[in-house]
Parts: structure tokens; C-alpha cells; sequence
């Protein structure tokens, strides 16, 4: 694998359907909501890229662009930027489409920074062995 590897230029790393009980008073869903979905998306690449365990240590200029609705489809894109020694920037955008329609559009996105764990919690190389 390289520094520069994609889950899939294609496909997303998360795909999910907004919920009722993930919106605020409004009925726009919550930006912590949209946040957690980006943070599972960014893990699970970090820990497929470093074959284990990995933390989220730092997200960067997330800026909500758009609102989610209850019962768009969320589609969230993952791309690895950069790899350091424990560390990794992975930059993560998000998607809305309305249930009914074709068209999506980018609501956010944000750069995630992960580190590679070992079975005690310490840094550990992030470059599979």
C-alpha cells in the first residue's frame, strides 16, 4: 500500500439513512451526528490501513456547508493524505441525497489525523510490517 491509498474512489466508506432521533429541534440532523459518521469512516480506514488498531487524535476545519435531512442518504468518501511514522491524515467528505432523488451534494468535509495503537494504547508504526 501506498501513502496516497483510497478505500474507493467509487463507493463510500460509510453509507447511512438519517434518523428522526439524530435531528435537533429544527429537524435538521445534529453536526455531531454527521461528525461521528465522518470519525467511523476515517477509523476504519485508519485501521485497515495500519492492520489494527487506531485512535483519532485531531480533525481539522470541519465546516457544515449544507443540512441534512431525515431520510437522506449519507454517503461519506474516505482518501489517505498522508502517512507519518504512528500517524495518519485521511480527508473525509460527506454527501446528502434526498430519498427520492438522484442528485447528491457535498454537505462537509474535514481532515482526520488517526494514530496506529498498540495492544497496550502506546503509538505504534502506522506502515504495516
Amino acid at each position: 500500500m501506498d501513502d496516497h491509498y483510497i478505500m474507493s474512489a467509487e463507493s463510500p466508506t460509510v453509507r447511512v439513512i438519517a434518523m428522526p432521533s439524530d435531528t435537533n429541534p429544527a429537524g435538521d440532523i445534529f453536526g455531531g451526528w454527521l461528525m461521528s459518521q465522518m470519525d467511523l469512516a476515517a477509523g476504519s480506514v485508519a485501521s485497515l490501513y495500519s492492520r489494527g488498531r487506531s485512535a483519532t487524535i485531531s480533525v481539522e476545519e470541519i465546516q457544515f456547508q449544507r443540512p441534512v435531512k431525515v431520510g437522506d442518504e449519507v454517503s461519506i468518501y474516505t482518501e489517505m493524505l498522508k502517512v507519518g511514522r504512528s500517524s495518519m491524515r485521511i480527508l473525509v467528505k460527506a454527501y446528502r441525497r434526498a430519498r427520492h432523488q438522484e442528485k447528491s451534494e457535498q454537505v462537509t468535509q474535514a481532515v482526520f489525523t488517526f494514530v496506529a495503537l498498540d495492544e497496550n494504547g502506546q503509538a505504534r508504526p502506522a506502515k504495516p510490517a
